[in-house]
């Protein structure tokens, strides 16, 4: 990570979220139930960063908006996906709160970008 707080890079901070629900995933045990979620939220959680990351190189403000709109609602999959994870393992409650903050933290964040940036227009 660079010098600046990752909570002020928002590259940064994505990405160490989904590195946080990929080490949740790491910790789950390996069952019929458990299988499926890690890969759905495996597969969220990443994609939030990376359409953010992608909208860093848009062509322009309506693909920006686009593609944080896009990054927005996978946060809200994300927060779906950890709620059912911890439906079925119950013992991780505690881990989970972090990480279920984290995502409505950067869902809120994104919002606040789209708003900002639809107002410009």
């Amino acid at each position: 990570m660079s010098c600046l707080s990752p909570y002020y890079n928002l590259e940064e901070r994505t990405t160490y979220f989904a590195k946080r629900v990929v080490g949740l995933c790491m910790a789950l045990s390996k069952n019929e139930i458990n299988r499926p979620l890690i890969s759905q939220i495996i597969r969220s959680a990443g994609s939030i960063g990376a359409n953010y990351r992608e909208a860093n190189d848009s062509l322009g403000d309506k693909d920006f908006i686009h593609r944080i709109k896009i990054a927005r609602k996978e946060c809200k999959e994300t927060l779906h996906w950890l709620e059912i994870v911890e439906e079925a393992n119950p013992e991780l409650v505690m881990r989970m709160q972090n990480l279920k903050q984290e995502a409505i933290e950067l869902k809120n964040i994104l919002s606040s970008i789209i708003v900002k940036k639809e107002k410009k227009q």
